[in-house]
């Protein structure tokens, strides 16, 4: 298939027929029984903290039943089959919370089962601009009768807690006997029912989805049942954690009904039996709280539900309602990118953001994990994916948003430091895949050795403090994980040379989890060297802004200048690697000298690698599960000249497999940076439509998060061309040749800035606040409140002076092979820009 096919193919693989096109939502005009895993994560409803599913109201059918609250977890013993020191040894997946999104309807005592009614009508719509899923349908019940049901469910974004469900039932053509039973139901008392998909083999196996328990894992702890409100609270088997649900309900008919109540261990249920006539709605109000705790005990979470049903009725439904729209049209004020003229593209790219906010704005305190909360994926871990691909669309437009995500990895520094002694080393090593702070990767070559987790979280740091000036964070918080990072760094790697030394880092993963533990990965080296350099740069700042804060630091951190002067040699010394006859930087040491992964022959069905293929097998090869040094040219461009990065591109490009979701939309940003225009409009459009078409076949376990945060970053850096090089804010935009317009926002130190390219010029205007300064091809520009300012595209100002005007590879060679000689800093170098640390 050409490229022109492919992206033909992909700008809108979704079948309209039954998806029709609306830029604000997502709409599904057909129901159908056989995709309910995809369409489950497609229209579930979130806010960071508390997840619901796309299943049916009714709740019986369904793919996975789910309802997932942000760390709330069970944990369980890892069993090696041949143990070594330091393996992870405590397993954490994410537990699935009592369901209450249950409202069962029958009629004339006939259930609605959906993929058995018959529907004469059917639209399901997930409102981007509201936060709310609503759900339209006319039932024809097997006796004839006409039933028109209508629900909206929305997770809130202002009650961080609250849920709210509303069901209405109205007969058309007749009077019936109607009974609607709303349930909180408990699903978790078998072998691993609530993460096991309810079709396909029994013994498929997929390391991508979570792991099940033969054992129950909620333990009921409390119940009450109250004037049609139900409380459960329920405590983890063995990771001691505690949630309790709540439910209260509300009935508005003019119809006579009564109603009764049921309360259990695993169940509680309200019922109305209605005396339905025709035309006369029944409408039914269910708010829903969730509240969870690493050892609260139920009884005390139960009041705190009850506080939050209690504030939601007093407000009203109206009401938060507004507030949910009043937020999303702040959100959005502040995140939309506007595609004039590519309505397929603008929908999908709406629906990732969306996805995004679902799964990060109410963290508060919690990580964003892989699936967000919408599905059990990847057991619910947070990864590097949060800083390398989430951090950015949260730093350049929800700053609250992205410092809580950064917070939240200070809390889990302690557990840091003793992994990092653990493994041997100094300082803190943040864990490759965790929920509460612990390493949870059982198989240690590709994911343990991934030590590249620290700098994505020193280069994440140092990002969101560059582009929002919160020097506060940085003394407070930021600091303290720089340091620690730095000093892993400086005692993982170690000095080698002949006449002149080098500093090298060996029997480390890089990004690319085919190919493992290896000597001087370029990803890790170059991002280390960024750490160390990070480390260096924030010590002295802090010296200069804030001495008291120094001085605090240095004493609880036991700091002293020989140690910040060692990090400055490391990184000015960290061996880059750069094979002279190729022209290009070799992922690791010996990647180059492996055989060549021949792509083209392998069957599709034998996609993705990991599922059909020995790790030794794969690892024996030039292959790439996903983007490694191609990443470090969009996180480092500024270490590399445009002819490396075309070089870099060209040999890594053809033996990346895409098996991963990560590396789409960083090959897109790339490819277009060197000039593949088309490429890059194909890598963007499959990593655009990932989950929305089931491109990789697995949207059924969540939405992939880091994708969709990919998405901002391919639009606002690759299409839109900018750059954040320590602070120093670069655009280059490089506008795909059919598209008219792209329009996007930033926040920059408090302003936010509204950049729209259009194929000749960039006009650059202030929303929110008062100047922001940046370089637009070469050209230095101050835009000020008021005073727009608008850049011809054909202008090619005098060179950008942060840009590099040799390879800068350290300790090793440039890319015309000179040896460099004068890398490394004198101690009276160092000695001159860093005060003493007294």
């Amino acid at each position: 298939m050409t490229i022109d096919a492919a992206i033909q193919e992909l700008t809108d693989p979704l079948d309209r027929s039954r998806f029709p096109l609306d830029e604000w939502a997502l709409v599904e005009t057909d129901f159908s029984g056989d995709d309910m895993g995809r369409t489950e994560t497609l229209f579930a409803v979130g806010n960071g903290y508390l997840g619901l599913r796309g299943n049916v109201d009714e709740g019986r059918d369904g793919h996975v039943h789910g309802t997932f609250i942000n760390g709330f977890h069970e944990t369980w013993p890892i069993r090696h089959a041949e143990e070594a020191f330091g393996f992870a040894r405590v397993g954490q997946t994410i537990v699935n919370a009592p369901d209450a999104k249950i409202i069962r309807i029958y009629v004339d005592d006939e259930p609605l089962v959906l993929t058995l009614a018959e529907l004469l009508s059917y639209e399901r719509r997930l409102d981007f601009a509201d936060g709310i899923l609503s759900r339209s349908l006319v039932w024809r019940t097997p006796s004839g009768k006409q039933v028109l049901i209508r629900s909206r469910r929305l997770v809130s974004f202002t009650e961080r807690h609250l849920a709210v469900l509303e069901y209405e039932v109205t007969m058309l053509d007749s009077d019936a006997s109607v009974v609607i039973s709303s349930q909180t139901l408990n699903r978790q008392d078998g072998i691993g029912e609530y993460d096991r998909p309810k079709s396909g083999s029994a013994n498929d196996w997929d390391p991508r989805r979570a792991e099940t328990f033969t054992d129950r894992v909620l333990q009921p702890r409390f119940k009450r049942a109250n004037n049609g409100r139900y409380i459960l609270g329920f405590r983890c088997t063995n990771s001691g954690m505690t949630v309790a649900t709540a439910s209260d309900h509300s009935i508005d008919t003019i119809n006579d009904f009564d109603e009764s109540s049921q309360l259990g261990d695993d169940l509680a249920k309200h019922v109305y039996k209605v005396k339905a006539k025709m035309g006369n709605p029944i409408r039914i109000t269910k708010l829903l709280s969730y509240h969870t705790s690493a050892g609260v005990p139920t009884h005390e979470l139960a009041d705190r539900c009850d506080r939050t049903l209690d504030r939601a009725k007093e407000t009203g439904v109206a009401a938060i309602i507004q507030e949910q729209r009043d937020w999303l049209d702040a959100f959005w004020a502040r995140t939309d990118v506007e595609l004039p003229g590519q309505p397929a593209l603008q929908q999908a790219t709406r629906w990732n953001f969306f996805q995004l906010a679902q799964a990060s704005m109410r963290a508060d305190g919690q990580g964003v994990s892989a699936k967000g909360v919408s599905g059990s994926g990847y057991g619910g871990h947070y990864f590097w994916d949060t800083e390398i691909y989430v951090l950015p669309f949260l730093t350049y437009t929800s700053p609250n948003a992205a410092r809580n995500a950064l917070r939240f990895r200070h809390g889990l520094l302690d557990h840091a430091r003793a992994r990092a002694t653990e493994l041997n080393q100094l300082g803190a090593l943040f864990p490759w895949r965790t929920i509460n702070g612990l390493e949870s990767s059982a198989y240690y070559a590709a994911g343990t050795a991934q030590y590249h987790i620290d700098a994505d979280i020193s280069y994440a740091l140092s990002q969101y403090v560059a582009a929002t000036g919160d020097e506060d964070f940085l003394a407070r918080e930021a600091i303290d994980i720089l340091v620690e990072t730095a000093r892993m760094w400086a005692d993982l790697g170690f000095w080698r040379g002949n006449g002149n030394d080098v500093f090298h880092i060996h029997g480390v993963t890089g990004p690319d989890e085919y190919t493992t533990v290896v000597n001087d990965n370029l990803y890790t080296n170059i991002m280390a060297r960024s750490n160390l350099r990070a480390a260096v740069k924030s010590v002295r700042r802090l010296y200069s802004v804030d001495r008291a804060a120094f001085d605090s630091m240095c004493a609880r951190l036991k700091l002293d200048e020989a140690e910040v002067m060692e990090w400055s040699f490391a990184a000015e010394a960290m061996h880059i690697p750069f094979d002279r006859n190729l022209g290009i930087h070799p992922q690791d040491a010996q990647f180059l000298e492996k055989e060549r992964w021949d792509l083209a022959a392998t069957p599709p069905e034998n996609r993705p690698l990991l599922l059909h293929y020995h790790p030794l097998v794969i690892y024996r090869f030039q292959v790439l599960k996903q983007a490694d040094v191609v990443l470090a040219l969009l996180l480092q461009g500024d270490q590399f000249t445009p002819e490396e990065k075309r070089a870099d591109f060209d040999y890594y490009d053809p033996l990346t497999t895409g098996d991963s979701t990560l590396s789409d939309v960083v090959q897109s940003i790339i490819a277009a940076e060197v000039g593949y225009h088309e490429l890059a409009l194909k890598y963007f459009t499959s990593g655009l439509f990932v989950d929305l078409a089931d491109l990789h076949h697995n949207a059924a376990d969540g939405v992939h998060v880091a994708s969709a945060g990919g998405v901002w970053s391919a639009l606002v850096m690759g299409f839109g061309g900018l750059r954040d090089h320590s602070g120093r804010i670069t655009l280059d935009p490089r506008l795909p040749e059919d598209w008219d317009e792209l329009i996007f926002r930033v926040t920059l130190k408090g302003t936010r800035l509204r950049v729209a390219v259009s194929q000749t010029s960039v006009h650059l205007s202030i929303e929110e606040g008062t100047e922001a300064r940046l370089t637009v091809r070469g050209l230095q520009v101050v835009v000020t409140a008021g005073t727009p300012e608008t850049i011809p595209l054909s202008h090619q100002g005098a060179r950008d002076p942060g840009a590099p005007t040799v390879a800068l590879i350290e300790g090793n060679r440039r890319a015309d092979g000179t040896v460099i000689t004068s890398s490394i800093p004198t101690i009276a170098h160092i000695t001159e820009q860093m005060p003493t640390l007294d």
